[in-house]
């Protein structure tokens, strides 16, 4: 069998290389090329976009080439099933297909779902399907009706994650190759012949393409291929699940194929994060991201091949699953992706851990809140100016903000005796920010329109620059405070008073008039 395989690996590498020199020339003179657009493409040149067709013309004359030595020595068929390969190779088929049209003519993302759910649906009508999910349902059989969903889903993820890396050079057909020899080592040791075959003339079909795809590449992938090399592994996938323990059926593709599922997660939760569609086309994939940071197209493709080689040698070792071999597994690979997406600096995750950090500090907000609502409460009933000052002075020491100046303006009809309280009023928890002139700040006007349509003049609230996030719902401030501190303003020039400063806590406060 060593013999075969070695052959039928040889015999896809030459025909893929042969023929995706063809297809190359054939593409370019017709004009079937892809040009740079939106922004997103790091080509600067149209270069043809079907070398899908190199891929799957390798891959069938060697499973044909299979066949055809099995006619004269018909020991190449035990164990095997030619069926088997008929119920992978049909749908598979399909999705290239679609794939070609894609590439030709452009197909949206309803007509591919919906035809690689019916190939799906083949392979679970071939008896390719999920059996059973232990961790959510225990050791029970799956009835059609979860896995057929489960399945389709399982292959749509799958076939469309591996589309979703082909942004670079090599890229998604490099992290396949990785998952191919996977499902190669897997089926030996699960003595699954007909899935070594398979694996060994789909890795060789992608060897030969990768010489004229690494970067600078010379052809693209495109749908065909890539929609046909995910399909391939999903249902290599669930072909070896058929013979594997659950545990390794289920964890060895799902590591395997880290990369590839780890781009369409990040994918997708960036996108529910921002509030924008599912499919829209951006440039903050991962190796888009890798390219911001400064390193070549060539540098990006190498680094994501080492991260696809560890994705599969940790895959590897959960052919021997164990309490440890598990639980190092999964600590390489939470500990990994945890490292990896914190250094891309995703603005999306950037914001949940600042809302993270928010609901940890919500107590302190909630008695900055309370602080301000408190003082509205007051200044609705405060009739002299010194209450007025006593409340504003009691609402500031119990938030985040650092001093603020009350500018009051004067109106007819305002007692005499308040003349000096037109001018600011300055108070702070600093010293030195007396003046407002100490450390850089920033500042927030408030605009004192009483209800009577009067202007009162202005509150300027003030807070030095620091890391630390304001404990404070600023929309109580500019909502109904302002409106509230001019009424009680109204109300305390209106009437004979005395100024007095008052000085609560460890404060500075300061009228100008003393």
């Amino acid at each position: 069998m060593t013999l075969l395989f070695f052959g039928i690996f040889a015999f896809s590498l030459a025909v893929s290389f042969v023929a995706t020199r063809q297809v190359r020339d054939m593409a370019t003179r017709r004009g079937w090329v892809s040009f740079p657009r939106d922004g997103r493409h790091v080509h600067k040149s149209p270069l043809p976009r079907l070398g899908g067709l190199a891929i799957f013309l390798a891959f069938s004359l060697s499973l044909s080439l299979w066949l055809l030595l099995a006619l004269f020595f018909p020991r190449l068929l035990e164990g095997f099933a030619p069926t088997t390969l008929l119920r992978i190779y049909v749908p598979a088929c399909l999705i290239f297909c679609l794939g070609i049209y894609d590439d030709l003519h452009g197909a949206g993302p309803y007509l591919k779902f919906a035809v690689q759910a019916v190939a799906a649906a083949m392979l679970f009508a071939g008896g390719m399907r999920i059996l059973d999910l232990p961790v959510l349902f225990g050791h029970h059989t799956l009835p059609w009706s979860i896995g057929l969903p489960l399945t389709v889903l399982w292959v749509v993820a799958i076939t469309n994650a591996f589309n979703l890396i082909d942004g670079l050079d090599g890229l998604a057909a490099g992290s396949a190759l990785f998952s191919t020899m996977v499902f190669f080592v897997v089926a030996l040791v699960n003595h699954s012949w007909l899935g070594s075959l398979m694996s060994v003339a789909l890795a060789g079909a992608i060897l030969g393409f990768l010489r004229f795809n690494f970067n600078p590449a010379t052809i693209f992938l495109g749908d065909s291929g890539s929609l046909f090399i995910g399909f391939i592994l999903s249902a290599l996938a669930l072909a070896g699940a058929q013979k594997a323990p659950t545990f390794v059926a289920v964890a060895i593709p799902v590591v395997s194929f880290g990369l590839p599922i780890l781009e369409t997660a990040l994918s997708i939760l960036r996108r529910l994060i921002s509030g924008r569609p599912i499919f829209t086309a951006d440039r903050e994939h991962i190796h888009h991201k890798l390219l911001a940071m400064g390193f070549s197209h060539r540098q990006v493709v190498i680094v994501l091949y080492a991260v696809s080689a560890l994705f599969a040698l940790l895959s590897l070792f959960l052919l021997w699953p164990t309490g440890s071999t598990l639980g190092l597994v999964l600590a390489v690979v939470g500990t990994g992706i945890w490292l990896g997406v914190q250094h891309l600096n995703y603005l999306e995750f950037g914001e949940l851990r600042r809302v993270a950090q928010r609901t940890i500090e919500q107590p302190q907000i909630v008695i900055n809140n309370l602080a301000v609502r408190r003082a509205v409460e007051e200044l609705k009933v405060a009739t002299d100016f010194n209450q007025v000052c006593s409340i504003l002075t009691a609402a500031f020491e119990n938030n985040d903000f650092d001093a603020f100046e009350l500018h009051v303006k004067s109106l007819p009809g305002d007692s005499s005796e308040h003349g000096d309280a037109t001018r600011p009023l300055r108070w702070s928890k600093l010293p030195h920010m007396i003046a407002i002139s100490g450390p850089p700040s920033w500042k927030l006007t408030l605009d004192l329109l009483a209800t009577s349509n009067r202007r009162r003049g202005s509150l300027v609230v003030f807070r030095a620059y620091n890391q630390r996030d304001l404990h404070l719902d600023v929309n109580l401030l500019t909502a109904e405070f302002p409106v509230v501190l001019a009424d009680a303003l109204d109300r305390a020039l209106a009437a004979p008073d005395v100024l007095i400063a008052p000085a609560q806590g460890g404060s500075r406060y300061l009228a100008a008039n003393l």
